[in-house]
């Protein structure tokens, strides 16, 4: 595995991912840093969400590079929003759904939406699954894409869609689109490809109640992850549990925990699941 936690505190996170070290802003990281700083100081490139600042690089770094994570290839490249194309906390979902979906005897289906660059729907992809990644972002459904060319799963049952997840949602729902599993994980704050404005204090009701209409009859799965402050997996969780309402099943909730090289686990954002019986 090419990525892995260094270290972290002083609000930042110290992470290495292939041949880079990247230091990011971590606003969870309140305790002190465990490393010296000298180890800090050796960082090949650190990122500022002062205005103006950005990336700062110690060395040149190339546009972009590849990585292996979870037995997955990965495209990275630094964004001007800090963001390397990468989730490494997503692997605890990634895990779990590939295990229920090998369980099955049958295709399933999926539905990953806000799904970024892709990580979720190659590994359903490659558990057997069929999947349609939906993503507001062109570029980032771009990234995704040639993420799938480098695991080589271009010809897996793969609906590449650029369009906002709301939208997209009420017309799948019009058409009878069925599926048997559900990854979402909705930001604080979204901008659809045609400008449209996704709040989650504001939308979530709307988004989880159109997921809920597009769930076939018998549903296997639904996992809801969130780095939003304040959505803890227990507002997570009784989310779903209103969703899910009348559909029996188990939910269960946690927080995305990142290990640390350095000692120190890193909390890193939400995550419930509703799981069939």
């Amino acid at each position: 595995m090419d990525y892995s936690l260094l270290d972290s505190g002083n609000l930042h996170r110290l992470e290495q991912f292939g041949p880079y070290t990247l230091a990011r802003p971590c606003s969870q990281a309140l305790w002190l840093p465990t490393l010296k700083e000298q180890a800090w100081k050796r960082a090949d490139a650190s990122f500022s969400r002062e205005e103006g600042k950005g990336w700062t690089l110690a060395r040149q770094l190339p546009k972009q590079w590849t990585l292996r994570f979870c037995d997955l290839q990965f495209k990275v490249a630094p964004t001007d929003f800090g963001h390397v194309g990468l989730f490494p906390e997503h692997s605890l979902v990634w895990e779990e759904m590939s295990a229920l979906i090998r369980a099955q005897k049958r295709r399933l289906t999926l539905l990953n939406l806000f799904a970024y660059s892709g990580g979720a729907t190659l590994t359903a992809a490659r558990a057997g699954a069929s999947v349609c990644h939906v993503d507001a972002s062109k570029g980032m459904v771009s990234w995704a894409r040639e993420n799938s060319a480098l695991n080589r799963l271009e010809s897996a049952p793969i609906r590449w869609i650029v369009d906002d997840v709301l939208k997209f949602l009420k017309r799948e729902s019009k058409r009878g689109v069925r599926y048997d599993g559900i990854i979402l994980d909705p930001p604080t704050f979204g901008r659809g490809n045609r400008g449209e404005i996704f709040k989650v204090e504001r939308d979530i009701h709307a988004l989880l109640q159109l997921c809920r209409s597009v769930l076939s009859p018998q549903p296997l799965f639904v996992f809801l992850t969130s780095h939003t402050p304040g959505m803890t997996p227990k507002v997570l969780a009784h989310l779903l549990s209103q969703m899910m309402h009348s559909a029996g099943g188990h939910i269960s909730e946690e927080e995305l925990l990142l290990p640390c090289a350095s000692g120190l686990v890193l909390p890193s954002g939400s995550m419930a699941k509703w799981v069939s019986r």
